[in-house]
């Protein structure tokens, strides 16, 4: 123990009283509230398993965030707070102290924990009190279901033992526990095995979802009929959804896929990278929001001049704060689509991304009438595509007028590279040299960063060498 940081009263308590366990447990009726959360930590880390489980079913505050003190899953702790639950959910007449309603797993809580060891600001007797005040409240209410709140990732083929044993004890208590989950993350998981996970869970907690998978069509329109019941998802991320030649099977699940958009009333942020089967089927997807979007990310994929205009006459597009369509090739669409896009949502976008669409000059001097109306913007990004320092100097005239834009992403132009694509430092010196005289003859302080091609060995989406340019 350190002469400078000498423990404090609570906790030379705390580890007195769990020097015997029996007599930790026989005094936790009589504990004042403010040793609960320094003992609760003392037997957490010394692995005190009676004394935890002890604990739960006396824990004065509706919400225990069990989660905050666990760097990584421990099945032993589980399983000791899961048994508190289990002598709880059995008494017909709760602890005087008990007002425990949530067991909060996720990775939160940490300032919870720390104003009680005081690690954080120092509190006074009211804030003692406050958690209990509130509790109290609670109280007067019928008891509902325990609410377990848990970030879900599924991941490879198996659930680790930690969720595994979790999911088994929901399914034995369904009637007296809710398993809610806000944050729901699949990765390469078996489509029968997320079923199985999602039959235990309450899905209109659900407010977030990503799924990385390499799915067809079939199990991804199995998987949308769950996504229809998750009636409060706010954010929905589906990437790497693989396709072959369209059937007409498979244009049935299209359409039973994107059906299941109408029933998210709550859908704010959509992101959809590598959406194969939505080439040529946009307005299948548009024709089912019924909310107006936040953010639109349609991403490395192929897109068709109709998808483009349904995507620009969409209605809940329109008040777009961000879109992203990165790695959509617009080499050959019709120079007339992005300009007609970008000016529907030119009141609200404040995040603009280009990255790697094939964007030429031509098609960039088409946009930048749209783009200097684009008054909120805030975040533009055209990395990877092939422009010249002409072209450049037009877009730095045209956004110049932009108050709010503060981070800019180019590439570097095409004169810095040498016949055989190989970038050239003299060449790029002098590049930025013309782009800061430009700069400084708009007279506005600004950064703007300029990134060479994508590297070959490091995949798409991974640029390297930036070099800004500052005028100040």
């Amino acid at each position: 123990m350190s002469v400078r940081n000498p423990l404090r009263l609570l906790d030379l308590a705390g580890m007195s009283l769990l020097r015997e366990e029996a007599s930790a447990i026989a005094a936790l009726e009589y504990l004042p509230t403010e040793l609960f959360p320094p003992l609760f930590m003392e037997a957490f880390y010394g692995r005190h398993s009676k004394t935890l489980k002890a604990m739960v079913h006396s824990w004065p505050f509706v919400r225990l965030p069990l989660g905050g003190l666990m760097k990584t899953p421990h099945l032993g702790t589980l399983q000791a707070v899961l048994g508190g639950l289990d002598v709880l959910l059995a008494q017909k007449d709760r602890s005087r102290r008990c007002r425990l309603r949530v067991l909060d797993l996720r990775n939160t809580g940490q300032d919870f924990w720390s104003m009680w060891s005081g690690d954080g600001a120092r509190w006074c007797s009211g804030s003692l009190m406050a958690p209990v005040a509130e509790d109290r409240s609670r109280t007067e209410q019928p008891l509902a279901p325990l609410e377990v709140f848990i970030d879900l990732h599924l991941k490879e083929r198996t659930m680790d033992g930690f969720l595994t044993y979790l999911l088994r004890w929901v399914e034995e208590r369904r009637a007296s526990i809710h398993l809610c989950c806000k944050k729901m993350r699949i990765l390469s998981f078996p489509l029968e095995n997320i079923t199985k996970v999602l039959s235990m869970v309450q899905l209109n907690c659900i407010q977030e979802v990503h799924v990385n998978c390499t799915w067809h069509l079939y199990p991804l329109a199995m998987f949308a009929t769950l996504v229809g019941q998750m009636n409060n998802v706010q954010r929905l991320l589906l990437s790497y959804i693989h396709l072959s030649e369209l059937e007409e099977q498979e244009e049935q699940d299209i359409v039973q896929i994107t059906s299941q958009y109408l029933r998210l009333h709550h859908l704010r942020d959509l992101h959809l990278e590598s959406p194969t089967f939505l080439e040529g089927h946009l307005d299948h997807m548009l024709k089912c929001l019924t909310t107006p979007l936040n953010n639109l990310a349609i991403t490395h994929c192929l897109l068709m001049d109709s998808d483009l205009t349904h995507l620009s006459q969409c209605p809940n597009i329109r008040r777009l704060k961000g879109l992203d369509l990165s790695g959509v090739t617009l080499t050959d669409s019709s120079p007339e689509l992005l300009p007609v896009l970008l000016e529907k949502v030119a009141a609200t976008l404040q995040e603009l991304y280009l990255d790697q669409c094939g964007i030429m000059d031509s098609q960039l001097q088409a946009i930048l009438p749209a783009l200097s109306r684009c008054s909120q913007l805030r975040f533009f990004s055209l990395r990877g595509n092939l422009l010249s320092v002409a072209i450049m100097k037009k877009l730095l005239q045209h956004t110049s007028g932009l108050p709010n834009l503060s981070q800019e992403l180019y590439p570097v132009p095409r004169e810095s590279y040498s016949s055989q694509g190989i970038l050239q430092p003299g060449r790029l010196a002098q590049c930025r040299d013309d782009l800061f005289e430009i700069l400084r003859v708009l007279g506005r302080p600004r950064v703007i960063w300029l990134n060479s091609s994508p590297c070959p060995h490091c995949g798409d989406n991974t640029f390297y060498h930036p070099q800004p340019v500052i005028y100040r």
